[in-house]
């Protein structure tokens, strides 16, 4: 299964806007954003786990990062409630499930196979800082081998420098509206724009607050 799978392409998608999709196990279905592979696959997805629902046993062959979006999503590890980060590296494996239900942005498969810390966030608690311009402030997630990952929170009215990203970027509306010179991405709006992609971003009186990865598309392969 190919899905957006040319990373020299960009790609926009208002996930509110496409259906879920049946996954293998009952209660856990998924809106398909980039995918190459079937079961097992590299791929970004919204996934959404009704209540008592639990999913198989599997180990992640090429890691998995989670943004829990909504409700509490659980494994034999702990529970992680909506606004909880997590990084579960390569060959780490897991039981999860949800006792109330939740709903998750789900990467898998994308880490650089050198990058083994397991990594747990409570970005409801975690420290904001000051970014390269007023009404800017970003919570760092993840750098490793020049891939950086952060939640980024734009007032009202911020307008950024024009720039490129030689590795390509990856956005996840979470709040409000982000725009830019191409276009309006309103909340839950998910953007992959290639190496070498230039904008000038900005936003107007809903501010935004965005999911965001850059440097992944210098190798869109690794497992």
């Amino acid at each position: 299964m190919n899905i957006n799978s040319d990373f020299k392409l960009k790609a926009v998608i208002h996930t509110h806007d496409i259906d879920w999709v049946e996954s293998p196990v009952p209660g856990v279905e998924r809106k398909l954003l980039d995918r190459i592979g079937d079961e097992v696959a590299r791929a970004t997805s919204i996934v959404k786990y009704s209540p008592n629902s639990v999913f198989t046993e599997h180990m992640h062959g090429g890691g998995e990062e989670i943004l829990v979006l909504e409700g509490t999503f659980s494994d034999e590890h702990g529970d992680y409630p909506a606004g909880t980060y997590l990084r579960n590296p390569p060959q780490s494996s897991h039981s999860p499930c949800s006792k109330n239900g939740c709903t998750l942005f789900v990467k898998l498969r994308q880490f650089h196979p050198q990058d083994d810390s397991t990594v747990q966030i409570d970005t409801t608690r975690a420290s904001w800082y000051q970014g390269l311009v007023p009404g800017l402030s970003v919570m760092p997630l993840h750098d490793f081998d020049a891939v950086g990952t952060a939640l980024v929170n734009w007032a009202p009215n911020t307008v950024f420098n024009p720039h490129v990203h030689p590795g390509g970027e990856e956005i996840f509306v979470l709040k409000g509206v982000f725009h830019d010179e191409h276009g309006s991405y309103p909340e839950g709006t998910w953007i992959r724009s290639p190496r070498y992609s230039r904008h000038a971003p900005f936003t107007k009186d809903e501010g935004a607050l965005i999911y965001v990865k850059t440097g992944h598309m210098n190798y869109p392969l690794q497992d």
